[in-house]
């Protein structure tokens, strides 16, 4: 009996450490893409092609990167607060990490689009 119990512990302890891998795959993934968005934007605005770049368009690219890279780091949050022991503590401080995140992105959407996500594309002027 108490085997059968020692086991089951080594394979819950054994998954619990494979998710938090799997979760800092992702967080490292996310920083990834946020260092990656931020040097191709940078280099389509310090080399411009055939099209003059502007200081607008650089930073709506820095803030779509940033959008994407703070998506995935929030799904990565998730994961590992599934790895670990669920408590109102690590719950809590989930629950903290996607409210600040949000406000984030929700800033980055009103920089960019001038709108807050929730609110309707506004129709394209005719000339």
């Amino acid at each position: 009996m108490d085997t059968d119990i020692e086991k089951l512990s080594a394979i819950e302890a054994t998954v619990s450490h494979g998710i938090h891998g799997v979760g800092t795959c992702i967080e490292i993934f996310g920083v990834f893409i946020i260092v990656f968005g931020i040097a191709w934007s940078t280099s389509l605005f310090v080399f411009p092609g055939a099209e003059k770049w502007h200081y607008d368009r650089y930073k709506i690219r820095i803030g779509r990167s940033l959008l994407l890279g703070l998506e995935v780091l929030v799904a990565a949050d998730i994961v590992k607060t599934i790895a670990i022991e669920l408590t109102f503590a690590s719950l809590g401080l989930l629950a903290g990490l996607v409210v600040v995140r949000t406000f984030l992105s929700w800033t980055l959407v009103l920089e960019i689009d001038s709108r807050w996500p929730w609110q309707r594309r506004s129709p394209p002027r005719s000339r």
